[in-house]
């Protein structure tokens, strides 16, 4: 299977490095806030919002409290300066070379633009790292210029930022906008463990643990930060009782898995995925019917590379950060993710949806139209369950798809023309599978449970001539926060389709429906209705039925399949005979 990480941290290494390039007025020293935690301070911007950084939600995840679920923080009496972020969570760390040059030259920049970019991402320096990294940014309009709650309670929203669940941070610049907040949310950003640090799975740890499991580290981390929403909002003027999360990419997978996830059950009332479900992630702690790697797998493999044998708990949390680190390979990070270990999660995201076996809340849920342009040609493969589908020839094309769609290969390689045009239908392929199918499943069931459900197809496409990247992977992000790199062009539809997209943003927020006054109506699910968000092409903002139904379809068929192979065999599930393209 394709293994996605490494080129999605290069994504993020090169977009951190540009987006600095905007000259960012400076903020004024904000009042003392009283919290239940203790005194904080943090700054106001220049728009009015107060903006508390690098608060702690939990007890640093070091030394002895390695690869253990997370501890509350502890209070203080002294004022905490939240006037700065907080350290990133270890991760690998990654140049933006080819993958730059692939992002400049499918914009179409003109010359000097490319050579400000280049210049921005090679002087920005690295961010500290730490294992000491369990922290979170408030960004508040509700507050007075004494610190003072000045109005009712708002509608909180909390950012699970992407990256593979192995890179990224909360503290990310096109994170920490205004725009949101200034539309009246309460604005949460936070850090949680990433690739072995969050997602370790090893026999000696599980032994070591009183719940005789291991991993999942970085999903209770999330859980222990929406918690300290839970005891701590009110403070900064937001309501606990009405709070939205919402991530991209990995941050939307981890929206899944906060919905799948029983401890997370009433920490949040509505979910938003962009470009993500976790619902073909397919690990086990051990045993693996698939050639996805399982928990164990990746521990024993990263064991091996940090020159161990047979490791105690203790001698794994005496390695250093920095070994393990450097010993982290890309083979190993796939077995990084969410596992099915009985206790954080007793089911697979994608069994749990398929039993109505989720906290159930109102879900808004898109992909982007073009997401794999920034992925497919480091990675020229269209699906995620098998290497090497061959570039040429039809029947060799059959061959490596049919183990796995059955009769319906034949189907996806005339529907994608893979045998006529690789590349293009190969791109559209791999970012329907890996994004478009499974944020539809999740739109499919929720609906199916009668509760509020809305999908999008992001279509808008970068305003220059001879762009050939299309509407990418994480390009509606600069949209919903409000920060756009301005640098890779931007019109005046842009300026209008990202209001629209905050406005529809924060009115699901406050009360689980998007529509509101002036805005073009987007519908419901139910029947098949997507709402198209589109910039600079042919194509208009509104709703359209079924968008690429047939291909969806094919695509979901091989979801099916594999999610029955690693259903449990005690457990009965739905056959792939469900699927509208069984055969």
């Amino acid at each position: 299977m394709i293994r996605k990480p490494f080129l999605l941290i290069t994504l993020f290494s090169t977009l951190y490095g540009i987006f600095w390039l905007a000259a960012l007025p400076r903020d004024r020293e904000g009042p003392v806030l009283s919290t239940p935690q203790g005194p904080v301070q943090g700054v106001i911007t220049p728009n009015g919002i107060h903006n508390f950084m690098g608060i702690p939600f939990a007890k640093p995840p070091v030394d002895e409290l390695r690869w253990k679920p997370p501890l509350k923080s502890e209070s203080w009496s002294q004022v905490h300066d939240a006037t700065s972020f907080g350290n990133m969570c270890m991760q690998p760390s990654a140049s933006g070379g080819t993958f730059l040059d692939l992002m400049i030259e499918r914009h179409g920049l003109s010359t000097p633009r490319k050579t400000l970019i280049r210049w921005a991402v090679n002087a920005s320096g690295p961010s500290t790292m730490s294992e000491d990294c369990l922290y979170l940014n408030v960004r508040t309009p509700n507050l007075d210029n004494s610190g003072n709650v000045k109005g009712g309670p708002r509608p909180v929203m909390v950012w699970i930022h992407g990256g593979g669940h192995q890179f990224g941070s909360g503290d990310f610049p096109m994170y920490q906008g205004d725009a949101l907040p200034m539309k009246g949310v309460v604005l949460v950003t936070i850090n949680y463990r990433l690739g072995a640090f969050g997602y370790l799975a090893h026999p000696a740890l599980s032994a070591d643990d009183f719940r005789g499991v291991s991993g999942n580290y970085g999903t209770l981390d999330q859980i222990a930060a929406l918690e300290w929403v839970r005891d701590n909002i009110s403070a900064y003027g937001g309501d606990p009782n009405n709070v939205t999360i919402f991530g991209e990419s990995a941050g939307a997978w981890s929206v899944t898995e906060m919905m799948s996830a029983p401890a997370a059950r009433g920490l949040f009332h509505k979910a938003i995925g962009q470009s993500g479900a976790s619902t073909y992630h397919l690990g086990q702690m051990s045993e693996e019917p698939t050639d996805w790697l399982s928990g164990y797998e990746g521990g024993l493999m990263l064991e091996s590379a940090i020159g161990l044998s047979n490791p105690s708990a203790e001698d794994l949390r005496n390695v250093s950060a920095k070994q393990i680190n450097d010993s982290v390979n890309e083979e190993m990070a796939w077995a990084f993710h969410h596992i099915r270990d009985g206790v954080v999660f007793p089911k697979n995201v994608g069994h749990a949806f398929q039993d109505n076996d989720y906290y159930a809340v109102p879900t808004l849920f898109g992909y982007n139209s073009d997401e794999a342009t920034v992925f497919f040609p480091g990675d020229e493969n269209p699906t995620v369950w098998t290497k090497d589908v061959p570039k040429e020839g039809r029947s060799a094309q059959i061959a490596a798809l049919r183990p796995h769609y059955d009769k319906n290969a034949e189907k996806l390689i005339d529907i994608y023309s893979l045998d006529m045009d690789f590349t293009t239908g190969g791109e559209q392929m791999m970012g329907d599978e890996i994004f478009g199918v499974n944020v539809r499943f999740i739109s499919k069931i929720n609906s199916a449970r009668g509760l509020p459900a809305y999908s999008f197809i992001f279509t808008r496409v970068p305003p220059n001539e001879e762009q050939t990247i299309g509407a990418f992977h994480f390009a509606e992000t600069q949209f919903v926060f409000g920060t756009p790199q301005k640098i890779f062009g931007w019109s005046d539809e842009d300026e209008q389709l990202a209001e629209l997209m905050q406005n529809y943003w924060v009115n699901f927020a406050t009360n689980g429906n998007p529509n509101g006054e002036g805005l073009p109506e987007w519908p419901e699910y139910e029947n098949g209705t997507w709402m198209q968000l589109a910039a600079n092409d042919e194509l208009r903002t509104g709703a359209i039925s079924n968008h690429r139904q047939e291909k969806l379809d094919l695509l979901e068929y091989g979801l099916l399949k594999k999610l029955n192979v690693i259903r449990p065999q005690s457990s009965q599930g739905p056959d792939v005979a469900g699927s509208p393209s069984a055969e």
